[in-house]
């Protein structure tokens, strides 16, 4: 009786512990799945597949005639004034001319000078390179009207970063 009764219990002890490693395990299963499933919608928020190219960009003030798109024809002009030329990066050998861009500031050297709510949209008149007009910076990826970066930026700004699709 005495072996019988050892022997069970040391049955039960091992059930007992069994089962309190069991719901061990099984208490720290939802608390490892909720980090996992937290990791993976502040990632797929955080980084969002964008369509949007990000580059920089600087103003340019008047003249602006003639371009490089269409000469001295000012009708090549947006009534709004949201107009650009277009740096190497997207010149495309003049193919650019008359593409229209959503840009938006992204950041800028200094704190406060973006204006990120806005979003607009310009076309492309001219080319950076051989602008009448000289670009606040050089290697900007898209030069726009005083206009244009004002209503995206403070105008004191040489150069912002932006995000734009076209």
């Amino acid at each position: 009786m005495l072996i019988y009764n050892n022997s069970l219990r040391l049955q039960l002890l091992l059930l007992e512990k069994s089962a309190a490693v069991s719901l061990k395990f099984a208490g720290e299963m939802p608390k490892q799945q909720h980090l996992w499933l937290f990791t993976i919608f502040f990632l797929a928020a955080t980084f969002h597949p964008s369509l949007a190219d990000v580059g920089t960009a600087a103003q340019y003030s008047p003249p602006y005639l003639p371009t490089a798109c269409s000469g001295d024809d000012a009708s090549q002009f947006p009534t709004n004034n949201l107009f650009a030329a277009a740096g190497d990066g997207i010149w495309d050998n003049g193919a650019s001319c008359g593409r229209q861009y959503l840009v938006r500031c992204i950041s800028a050297a200094t704190p406060g000078t973006c204006n990120p709510s806005q979003t607009i949209q310009i076309r492309i008149v001219d080319r950076a390179e051989t602008s009448v007009s000289r670009p606040s910076t050089n290697g900007a990826t898209i030069i726009l009207s005083t206009t244009a970066f004002g209503a995206i930026a403070n105008p004191s700004a040489a150069s912002v970063n932006i995000e734009f699709q076209q």
